[in-house]
């Protein structure tokens, strides 16, 4: 992987990990076009640099990360059960990650939902996030799992629909992203880290720099975005991408999948 195809990857990174367009399903989209889709370590390139990610969000609120013991508790609630289910099927999720038929199919269904959940769901004033709102936040957060279904789209999904507000339900997602990523990043780290040449950890850096100044921008767009109009528009823009990828997959363009 070059620099700037490291740079490419982290700009994806960075404008979709908060968006309600899957991440993973556009780092999956990017690095297969670029042919390295195949090498193992921009699997766990994509996977390291979420900790940029994860800074931005530590970074832009901060002052909300210094509350009760009752926040981190409600988090852990909500993170449990990616964690158990994410820990028991890593592999059969990592073979998925080698699949674009799965991310094209995702990101279709999911606009859909996205347009359906638009139309229903009322925003609502804010109110206090239960811990049995939390753990059924983190139950929707396993669907995410599947490449291109977007862990931000079904945890602010799954928050509205236990009556948070939009913005509310976002920025738990955010904050719900801090423990999840890191756990993921950092698992899958400790599984390649003696795969880890000197030359790579530059790029790595590079990576997560970018990932991190992206994300931060990413994040204040998409609050105020949400809070006006809604998932309408990024419904629309998933079920475009869903169908270019399955025409071109159905003409026989081959795309670089393992």
């Amino acid at each position: 992987m070059s620099i700037w195809q490291a740079i490419i990857l982290a700009i994806v990174e960075g404008i979709t990990e908060f968006l309600p367009v899957s991440s993973t399903g556009h780092m999956i989209i990017a690095s297969s076009f670029m042919g390295i889709s195949h090498l193992e370590f921009t699997k766990m390139f994509t996977v390291n640099i979420q900790f940029g990610a994860i800074l931005s969000v530590l970074v832009l609120y901060w002052k909300r990360f210094f509350q009760t013991a009752d926040f981190y508790f409600k988090l852990f609630v909500a993170f449990l059960p990616a964690a158990v289910i994410g820990f028991l099927l890593n592999d059969f999720i990592d073979a998925l990650l080698e699949n674009v038929v799965v991310v094209a199919v995702s990101l279709l269904v999911g606009g859909i939902i996205l347009i359906f959940i638009d139309r229903i769901a009322n925003d609502t004033r804010e109110k206090p996030v239960t811990y049995w709102t939390a753990l059924k936040i983190g139950f929707f957060q396993c669907i995410a799992m599947i490449p291109g279904v977007s862990r931000s789209a079904s945890t602010i999904i799954g928050g509205m629909l236990q009556g948070l507000s939009r913005k509310q339900a976002a920025e738990f997602s955010f904050f719900l992203a801090v423990p999840t990523m890191a756990a993921a990043g950092g698992y899958k780290l400790l599984k390649t880290y003696d795969t880890i040449k000197a030359e790579d950890i530059q790029t790595l850096l590079i990576g997560n720099l970018v990932a991190f100044v992206v994300a931060m921008i990413a994040i204040k767009f998409f609050i105020s975005f949400l809070t006006k109009y809604g998932f309408k528009v990024f419904g629309y823009y998933r079920i475009i991408l869903g169908l270019i990828l399955l025409g071109l997959l159905a003409s026989g363009y081959k795309l670089d999948v393992v």
